[in-house]
């Protein structure tokens, strides 16, 4: 494998592939980066695929526990809240991640927006 490249992290993020996602943050690809093309952060969507052990490689190499992922219109402790992976929701909690709201009816992000168009 050469250097890193940010849509092969995020589908490795989402597999739960462990070693291609290191190598690819261990190349220099930023975990915070939206893609254009995906609109959603890496650490949200792996969560929403349940990679408990993702996430936290994620956050290991700098993801923010915060950002919100525009697609979902999600932050890190709402999906790990909604997909029930308590140590991931309680490890965000401890790096400052708040509480999350509540949640409004219908959906939020992306698809919240189009529907309220």
């Amino acid at each position: 494998m050469s250097g890193g490249d940010w849509k092969d992290m995020f589908g490795a993020a989402c597999a739960g592939d462990l070693d291609t996602l290191r190598h690819h943050l261990a190349a220099g690809v930023d975990p915070d980066y939206v893609h254009p093309e995906y609109q959603s952060t890496a650490l949200v969507a792996c969560l929403l695929e349940r990679q408990g052990a993702a996430a936290d490689v994620l956050l290991d190499h700098g993801a923010s526990p915060v950002l919100v992922s525009p697609l979902e219109g999600q932050t890190p402790v709402e999906a790990a809240r909604q997909v029930r992976l308590a140590a991931v929701e309680q490890r965000l909690r401890a790096m400052g991640a708040p509480d999350p709201a509540p949640a409004e009816s219908g959906r939020g992000g992306w698809f919240g927006r189009l529907s309220r168009s």
